[in-house]
Parts: structure tokens; C-alpha cells; sequence
């Protein structure tokens, strides 16, 4: 018994086949040959597979995630390597305790960088009430200390698809909260293409509020 070949069967579920070829077929097939039924099964399924994935809309929450995650990236990542080069200046979790203090402390994580001419003043807390974390900061410009760090964009993200924005007023002081879920990244951006971006890796630690709120000594 001579058989159809795969792209005459492929044809055949597409509806691309002429009649004269489709009756051809479905008498052959009527004839009870296993090998061009299983064919036909299985182009039947690829096609049923295909139509249901261009209608395939993902989950809203995912989208957001990934929007987040690309949109601060993007500007880290730049084709001229236009980003400014970030220092940490001071972290006060890395400032060391007396023996046998708790981090819980003030509940308060205070950090400065310095990216080109800029200088940022951070501040981060957790916000009473459950969830959320506050980041409020001040831009200054000390290459030029008569220009106030004002009107600059500030974008913070949780990662995790929520993106906060805010501008800085005419003391260049900002503050933003957002859901906490980990991680955070802000970015500032004094030039549109040459933008401060800031990993907040997580920024609470274990102090209250933080995900990692467990009684730890630090020594």
C-alpha cells in the first residue's frame, strides 16, 4: 500500500490540499491504514497546539514582572556603557555595633553613594502598618554645589512588577514607598541617557519590617 507523505498530510490539516487530493486521502484512510492515521493524529494535534497558543495571554503579574525587571536593566545595559559608575560611601549596616546589639536598633538602614558628581542620601525604613517600605533621599550635585539636584526622575522597583515613580522637589529630596517583596532598585535619572542606578539588595535586612526579621547579634 503506497502512503501520503508527511506534507501531504500536513496540507491536509491545514486545508491547503485540492479536493481531488482530500478525497484521495480520506478514501485511503477509510481503507484502514494505521501509519497515515497516526500521521494525520499527529498533525491534527501540532495544529490544535498552534491555534491555542497565539490566543495564549500570559498572567498580568508576569508581564509586570518582566517589565520591571527589563526596564531598569535596559538602562544598565546601554550599547556606549553610558552609565554612571556607582560608590558606596557609607552603609550603616556595615558600621559596627557594640557587643551584643541587635540590628533591630532604630529600624532604620541609612546609605550614601556617589555616582560621577552626584551625591545620594538614602534613607530606608519599613512602614508601620505591615508591608511596605519607605525610601526617602536627597540628590546633590557637589561639583557644583549652587545646583540643587530638583526635578530629577526617581523610579523605584520592587522586582516583582510594581515600579514607583516620584520626582525630586527643589531640595532635591525624594520619597517613595512600595510593597516590600525583597529586593529593591532605584534609579535617578539627571541625564536620559546616562541614568544613576542603585541594587537596594535586601535593603532591610533583619530589622523589623525586613524579610529577614530574625533576633541576630552583630559583632
Amino acid at each position: 500500500m503506497n502512503h501520503f507523505r508527511t506534507e501531504e498530510w500536513i496540507d491536509f490539516v491545514n486545508q491547503a490540499s485540492t479536493q481531488e487530493r482530500v478525497e484521495a486521502m480520506e478514501k485511503h484512510l477509510a481503507a484502514g491504514c494505521k501509519k497515515c492515521a497516526e500521521q494525520l493524529a499527529l498533525w491534527q494535534k501540532v495544529r490544535s497546539l498552534a491555534s491555542a497558543e497565539s490566543a495564549y495571554q500570559p498572567p498580568e503579574q508576569a508581564v509586570r514582572s518582566a517589565t520591571a525587571m527589563f526596564s531598569t536593566a535596559a538602562w544598565a545595559s546601554g550599547p556606549n556603557e553610558t552609565i554612571k559608575v556607582i560608590e558606596l560611601l557609607f552603609d550603616s549596616f556595615l558600621q559596627p555595633a557594640y557587643s551584643g546589639a541587635r540590628t533591630a536598633g532604630t529600624g532604620i538602614r541609612r546609605m550614601l553613594y556617589r555616582a560621577d558628581s552626584f551625591q545620594i542620601d538614602l534613607q530606608v525604613e519599613a512602614k508601620p502598618g505591615g508591608g511596605r517600605i519607605v525610601v526617602t533621599g536627597q540628590v546633590l550635585d557637589i561639583g557644583r554645589p549652587e545646583i540643587i539636584g530638583s526635578g530629577l526622575q526617581v523610579t523605584l522597583s520592587n522586582r516583582d512588577g510594581i515600579l514607583v515613580h516620584a520626582l525630586t522637589n527643589e531640595f532635591g529630596e525624594f520619597h517613595v514607598e512600595i510593597q516590600n517583596s525583597g529586593d529593591l532598585e532605584l534609579a535617578l535619572r539627571s541625564d536620559p541617557e546616562r541614568p544613576i542606578v542603585i541594587p537596594l539588595k535586601d535593603p532591610l535586612g533583619d530589622l523589623p519590617g525586613g524579610d529577614n526579621e530574625t533576633p541576630h547579634v552583630r559583632t
